[in-house]
């Protein structure tokens, strides 16, 4: 089946895609490094750099030889900003579609949906697309891809719910002309009791990267002028740790002074936090040896193989993996897809 990437990033929600019989005959992005990583680890497939918003039916055609032909899907996650818990604290800056970015690439994304006409469609975002303050868009994109023909099904999925060791909360806007999609049901859970497998941990995944002998490589200081007390703080748990609420002798943070992720820590006996974008010295998660983590960590993490081959430095790796759509959920996401929409045209004809 045919499928064309949208916000392409390094490919985690088309990795999974693929698992799924799905083949992409697009990928797209604003950022040259994107379209570099994709040279290195999907070469076959033509890659269109550019902002959404510039984007024309007529790009995608001329990248596809001339003529778009019959799409199984597009799939994409615009960038999550303007969606973001932060924009709860960033009082100052627009938020949603009041954000120029965030018109700019859900618009996009309709647009193309329209030129397009795909048979199904996915878009994914953070868990706040989903909140009450953000209504107005998601009932943008439903009634745009409803008027379209498309029968549109929503959900929040914990990757952690699917075998992915991370809890990683994430919004999905799925649509098909065939009938409604029906998301997967988890098959791990964090409940002992229950009948499904048991979440993967960071441990599980992470032991045979974690050994004694690589634990003190140069290059991954954590905490900065805090590494003593992130030494402190016990596996799976943050700053808090030093909060007068939580009953520290000597509390060295107000309540909810800090972001979430500040001197967050893994514990090897449950999933990682959600990975973040952007790799700090002090905003974890961190690993439980009160390091940052590797590349090569991350990557098992979000369910990258680990002979994925990225561009960029460091930095700029670990932004495209935090970034990413862990191919584990996209291959969970593209199963039911697959199931709705059944054969390719291409085949029934």
């Amino acid at each position: 089946m045919r499928s064309i990437s949208l916000f392409s990033g390094c490919g985690g929600l088309d990795l999974g895609l693929h698992q799924q019989g799905f083949k992409t005959v697009l990928a797209s992005d604003f950022e040259p490094l994107c379209a570099e990583t994709w040279r290195r680890s999907m070469p076959a497939t033509p890659f269109l750099v550019g902002r959404m918003g510039s984007l024309t039916r007529a790009d995608v055609a001329a990248q596809l030889g001339g003529t778009i032909g019959e799409i199984d899907l597009i799939a994409g996650g615009p960038p999550c900003p303007p969606f973001s818990k932060s924009r709860f604290y960033r009082k100052e800056m627009p938020r949603a579609l009041e954000d120029p970015n965030g018109w700019e690439t859900i618009n996009g994304y309709l647009n193309m949906l329209d030129w397009v006409r795909p048979r199904a469609f996915i878009l994914e975002n953070v868990k706040g697309l989903a909140y009450k303050v953000h209504a107005d868009a998601l009932a943008t994109i439903i009634e745009r891809a409803e008027k379209l023909g498309y029968k549109v099904t929503t959900d929040v999925l914990n990757a952690a719910n699917f075998g992915v060791p991370q809890i990683r909360e994430r919004c999905f806007v799925v649509g098909s002309l065939d009938g409604h999609v029906t998301l997967p049901p988890a098959t791990h859970s964090s409940d002992p009791e229950s009948t499904l497998l048991p979440w993967v941990t960071a441990g599980e995944v992470l032991a045979d990267l974690d050994t004694e002998e690589n634990a003190g490589d140069e290059g991954h200081f954590a905490g900065g002028q805090h590494h003593d007390l992130l030494c402190q703080v016990p596996p799976g748990e943050n700053y808090l740790h030093f909060t007068e609420k939580r009953g520290h002798p000597s509390p060295r943070f107000k309540w909810r002074g800090r972001y979430w992720s500040f001197l967050l820590k893994l514990s090897p006996d449950m999933p990682s936090w959600t990975i973040q974008a952007r790799r700090s010295n002090n905003m974890g998660p961190f690993h439980w040896r009160n390091r940052i983590l590797r590349i090569s960590e991350i990557k098992r993490l979000q369910t990258f193989p680990d002979s994925f081959e990225l561009a960029g430095t460091n930095e700029q790796q670990w932004r495209q993996i935090g970034n990413a759509v862990p191919p584990m959920l996209a291959a969970a996401v593209g199963r039911s897809v697959a199931e709705a929409i059944g054969t390719p045209l291409r085949d029934a004809a």
